[in-house]
């Protein structure tokens, strides 16, 4: 079984056929809405969230640090300093059709 990986490049070109633009276009138009929720995440702020209706919430949370976490190749303890990470929820008709069965 072959996974298909979609990149911001087909996005890019499925919004230019929805919207009858140009290829060139729809990529400057994708690109600046994900430099914006970029930008969004990696603001100064421990919590972050981008709530887009009918699709879900991406938040952006931070973590403790991890003083006596172990390297599992070496067993070596090592210190883990506290960061942010993403997390994304979908939303509920992205949630439903994923649930059906395959």
């Amino acid at each position: 079984m072959r996974i298909r990986t979609y990149t911001k490049r087909d996005i890019a070109i499925r919004l230019g056929d929805k919207l009858g633009i140009s290829t060139r276009k729809s990529l400057v138009y994708t690109d600046e809405v994900f430099n914006v929720i970029r930008e969004l995440l990696c603001e100064d702020k421990p919590y972050v969230r981008i709530e887009i209706r009918n699709f879900g919430v991406i938040e952006s949370k931070p973590t403790k640090a991890k003083p006596k976490a172990r390297n599992p190749k070496t067993n070596e303890e090592i210190f883990v300093p506290a960061h942010k990470k993403t997390h994304f929820k979908p939303g509920k008709i992205l949630k439903s059709y994923l649930r059906k069965p395959i």
